[in-house]
Order: structure tokens, then sequence, then C-alpha cells
């Protein structure tokens, strides 16, 4: 699990740094931890202030905006 949510941050960071396009699977794994995040501020209180940069956060509203074909 660990592993998973490993790939899923190089991904997005790649992504972010220019070290690999910005395609599906970048998508695929701001989705995946945005999942995780969502479960972790259900977690408890002190956790609901925990939120993604701002590069992430217009990755995520981009994605959002997609449509599939």
């Amino acid at each position: 699990m660990l592993d998973l949510f490993t790939d899923h941050c190089e991904v997005v960071k790649e992504s972010l740094s220019g070290s690999r396009t910005i395609d599906e699977r970048t998508y695929a794994s701001v989705a995946a931890l945005d999942e995780r995040l969502q479960q972790v501020k259900k977690m408890g209180q002190r956790f609901s202030i925990i939120e993604f940069s701002p590069a992430v956060k217009k990755l995520k509203n981009h994605s959002n905006k997609i449509v599939p074909v």
C-alpha cells in the first residue's frame, strides 16, 4: 500500500517538475491521492486542515474539467 502511495506521489512530483508529461496517469494519481487525503481527513478534526499545494489543486481542477471521449 505504501509503495502504491509513493508511486502516485512520484508521478505527480515528476509531472509538476516537468520531467514527465502531464497525462492520464498523472490525473489518475492525483485522483488516488485525493481519495487518500479524504480518508485521512475523516480520521479526525486535526487532519481537516491538510490540503494539496496550489500546483496540485490546479492539476486536480484541470482533471475535473476533462471529458472522457
